[in-house]
């Protein structure tokens, strides 16, 4: 019962930093994370609907990988998708309370991020979406996890290059790099 509560408490810490981070430091700026949440938030930008909900919807085919091939991952990914999405669309108001120039909001994004998803990792859940699929090629290699989110991110963020304009795809790159590095820092050293 104690490694539940553990991970129901990393996955609501988590999806809380990350909800902050999005939405207090990248969407002023349309700035993206990668993945699944760069994903979301691309249609965010296009078509003004909610980054969270269509977080959890495009993560529902990696989830369902995840049933059948980690069934105690997916328990443990799922309550980290369903934090994360709610609290990315809770914490929406905040894209106006924090205005900071792009490099810093950039920074404290990927910070905040990278920490919210390093915790969940590294108590065994996640966001879903592509921090799961990262988590799966860090054990099924000798890739580390950081590098992992870094080069699945950095493709989204080359799929949004057209929506972002060179400005915000470089404090995009920023962003994913130091959320990356946190990340793997809380993962491998918490």
């Amino acid at each position: 019962m104690s490694g539940f509560v553990t991970k129901l408490a990393a996955a609501l810490i988590g999806g809380f930093l990350v909800g902050t981070g999005i939405n207090g430091f990248l969407v002023p700026h349309h700035l993206l994370d990668g993945g699944i949440i760069g994903i979301a938030l691309i249609l965010h930008y296009y078509l003004d609907v909610k980054t969270g909900l269509w977080m959890a919807v495009l993560s529902l085919p990696l989830s369902v990988y995840a049933w059948f091939k980690e069934r105690n991952y997916f328990y443990s990914s799922f309550q980290g998708l369903i934090a994360t999405s709610f609290f990315i669309d809770w914490l929406s108001p905040l894209k106006s309370e924090f205005l900071l120039p792009i490099w810093l909001s950039s920074i404290i994004g990927g910070v905040l991020i990278g920490t919210g998803v390093g915790l969940m990792l590294r108590f065994e859940t996640s966001t879903g979406g592509t921090d799961l699929l990262a988590y799966m090629i860090q054990k099924a290699s000798s890739m580390n996890l950081g590098t992992a989110i870094f080069l699945i991110d950095g493709l989204v963020v080359l799929i949004g290059f057209k929506a972002l304009g060179a400005e915000s795809l470089l404090f995009s790159v920023l962003t994913i790099f130091i959320g990356g590095s946190v990340a793997s820092i809380f993962y491998e050293k918490l």
